[in-house]
């Protein structure tokens, strides 16, 4: 008899050799019990841990009451509570909020709103920028090529911006702000005159593209571009919203306001729930029958929402995240300073991407894969992104990382980066 896995598709390969039976907390167990000290958090969804009690006991409770409530047919109270628990969190006036059940069903939906609201053609995206796999999120995406590959032509209207990567373009912060706002603005006079322009789509700290925080000045650039032109500015918070950043929405961090902000990966501990928020008259312009989907709003997935934003305030995880995060970012600059396979280190709160390179400084991502490799024999879980090759590795662990697991997590990473040379 082939062994199940013989059964998946080829196609999506798994970063570990682990075959998970049981979660608690920090960690994952495997078939033979071994435990693992998890930092991917799958991906940066399961914020509270593995398996909350609370979490747990809210999702059980829903299943024995209601599984499955359509929110285009019936409402209920858990999905009338999750969006106003969700409103009082978003932005000032951002209460109009649009449940379904991934990140990139959200950016879809989003797309089609500002399209709608504002008459308008175009999206403006930014290099690096993650937002989905499915058609009209992909065409926005350009973290990787091999996104792409195989796909293309994409959805048309999309414009690429630059990104202020200070690493990638050799530039302090202040240069890198004024280059890529000079070409934002060269891409309203050459590409996608501003009455064409529906929407600039940004990512406050790119994901996919290893943890690459925007700066104040070139967020506030954006912002007034925007008002300028009457254009929306639409803010993906997937991985870098819900406490991850030290803050609890990642654009705190560079004082702008959004129209439109999209929230998935943390919002319900590992449930698939998202949400695009917006203000009502600009939810309102949006044509009727538009928005739609079987699964979203699910009671089940609602119901744990609830319980995860009383497990952050309960045990003030955004704060913990901002905490343990200087921890960690302390950490990894001393691993980098004696170590010049690690060519950057970056991020905010719990989020934090550590490039390997060669000895020519080249982006090194086979020696990233080894280290990942050598962390999982010391008990340790990574995962990796980059677009060359995989050549990041990545640190974002549950809110709920105390500070001795931090320590234990970069000591397993500093042996497992020796070993891996």
């Amino acid at each position: 008899m082939a062994h199940a896995s013989g059964h998946l598709s080829p196609l999506m390969t798994q970063s570990s050799s682990i075959t998970a039976t049981r979660g608690e907390g920090m960690y994952l167990y495997d078939e033979a019990g071994n435990r693992y000290l998890d930092f991917s958090s799958g991906i940066g969804v399961t914020s509270t841990g593995h398996c909350h009690p609370k979490v747990v006991a809210a999702a059980q409770k829903q299943v024995a009451t209601l599984i499955h409530g359509q929110y285009a047919i019936v409402q209920h109270a858990p999905l009338r509570e999750m969006a106003a628990k969700l409103g009082e969190r978003m932005p000032e006036g951002l209460t109009s909020i649009f449940f379904s059940n991934a990140g990139t069903e959200a950016v879809e939906a989003s797309i089609r709103l500002v399209r709608q609201a504002t008459g308008r053609p175009n999206i403006i995206t930014f290099q690096g920028c993650f937002h989905g796999r499915t058609m009209g999120s992909l065409a926005t995406t350009s973290s990787s090529v091999g996104l792409r590959a195989g796909v293309q032509p994409l959805m048309g209207g999309v414009i690429v911006a630059p990104f202020p990567n200070t690493y990638r373009l050799r530039m302090d912060e202040k240069t890198a702000a004024e280059f890529c706002l000079r070409e934002l603005d060269n891409i309203l006079h050459t590409q996608s005159a501003p009455r064409e322009t529906a929407a600039m789509l940004i990512e406050p700290i790119q994901g996919e593209s290893g943890y690459v925080p925007a700066s104040t000045a070139f967020m506030q650039g954006v912002r007034e571009l925007c008002d300028r032109h009457g254009i929306l500015l639409v803010m993906d918070e997937v991985q870098a919203g819900y406490g991850r950043s030290g803050l609890f929405w990642g654009h705190e961090h560079f004082h702008v306001t959004p129209d439109v902000v999209i929230s998935a990966k943390g919002l319900a501990s590992g449930f698939p729930l998202s949400a695009m928020a917006t203000r009502r008259e600009i939810m309102e312009k949006g044509w009727p029958g538009s928005q739609g989907g079987t699964y979203g709003g699910n009671a089940v997935a609602c119901a744990a929402a609830l319980a995860t934003l009383e497990v952050y305030d309960d045990e003030k995880l955004v704060d913990n995240a901002a905490v343990q995060g200087q921890r960690l970012r302390k950490l990894l600059d001393e691993v980098k300073a004696a170590n010049p396979a690690i060519g950057d280190v970056r991020g905010k709160g719990l989020m934090i991407g550590t490039e390997m390179v060669d000895a020519d400084g080249n982006p090194d991502g086979e020696r990233a894969k080894r280290i990942l490799q050598e962390a999982e024999k010391r008990g340790l879980l990574m995962i990796r992104c980059g677009a060359y090759g995989g050549q990041i590795v990545r640190w974002l662990p549950p809110l709920i990382v105390n500070g001795e697991q931090i320590d234990e997590a970069v000591n397993i990473f500093a042996d497992a980066l020796k070993a891996s040379a």
